[in-house]
């Protein structure tokens, strides 16, 4: 089925993030108006960071308008590090926002990246079938995922020529990475590609060309990685500021909040 991606350019980086905040806010209230819970699944970087000082702000309206208390907080990936490690995905996001929010200590899913990587992704999938309910091959449908994507193409802990681009049995996988000569935890190919929306945060020039390569050149995501990411809903948004989206055809259409839209059909 072809995908529909539509991608949002703003100026700056900084409005991406708050375009993200805007995002994670407006889609928490609309599932937990639909189903009662909303259930996120988050990407650690630097645009992630600043989307989560926005959430976080008192002087914003996402703190305040975000139901805190009805909102199941997942993890994309981690590190496999303990959780007070200076690279850990939680550190950050617990230092940037979980702090200053009132979310639920039962309600945040942490990976635990302290532990051997295939126990720990062994026991993230036994806490999302649980938390979802699932029964035998089921997979969780989250509410909203947030990706970033590296300068190599990756995406989640999706790495180019690594094993985990080819799980589709499992939620969550352990995956090593020799070109960083570490292992990763992550959600698979088939969990994101289920997300009911499905969104990469993506900044600056560095990003522009490998970000032209997923979305214009040839299908090749073992090379590519964020080229597996097609959501079964033939949609994905792409956030972006004006540097990273350089080498995209120029959008020719404005948005309410003044970020320039664009669309692009992928077979």
């Amino acid at each position: 089925m072809p995908t529909t991606v539509t991608y949002f350019v703003s100026p700056t980086a900084e409005a991406v993030a708050e375009a993200a905040a805007a995002l994670f806010t407006t889609e928490a209230i609309a599932a937990i108006k639909a189903r009662g819970i909303a259930r996120i699944a988050i990407s650690g970087g630097s645009t992630p960071k600043r989307m989560f000082t926005i959430l976080a702000d008192p002087t914003k309206p996402y703190a305040a308008g975000t139901p805190w208390s009805d909102l199941e907080l997942f993890w994309v990936d981690e590190r496999c590090v303990p959780p007070d490690h200076a690279d850990s995905n939680f550190k950050m996001t617990k230092a940037a926002l979980l702090d200053h929010v009132p979310l639920p200590a039962a309600r945040i899913h942490r990976m635990e990246g302290e532990l051997d990587p295939a126990e720990a992704a062994a026991r993230y999938e036994s806490d999302i079938r649980n938390t979802f309910k699932l029964e035998g091959a089921e997979t969780p449908i989250f509410d909203l995922i947030l990706l970033g994507m590296g300068d190599d193409g990756h995406t989640a802990s999706l790495f180019p020529h690594t094993a985990a681009l080819h799980e589709t049995a499992l939620i969550v996988t352990p995956n090593h990475v020799p070109q960083k000569d570490t292992w990763r935890i992550t959600l698979t190919k088939p969990v994101i590609n289920h997300g009911r929306e499905v969104a990469f945060l993506i900044e600056g020039a560095a990003k522009a060309d490998i970000l032209a390569k997923v979305l214009l050149g040839p299908y090749d995501p073992e090379t590519t990685p964020s080229q597996l990411i097609r959501p079964a809903s033939g949609k994905v948004s792409f956030l972006l500021d004006s540097a990273a989206a350089s080498k995209l055809p120029e959008p020719k259409v404005t948005g309410a909040n003044g970020a320039a839209i664009g669309t692009l059909e992928l077979a």
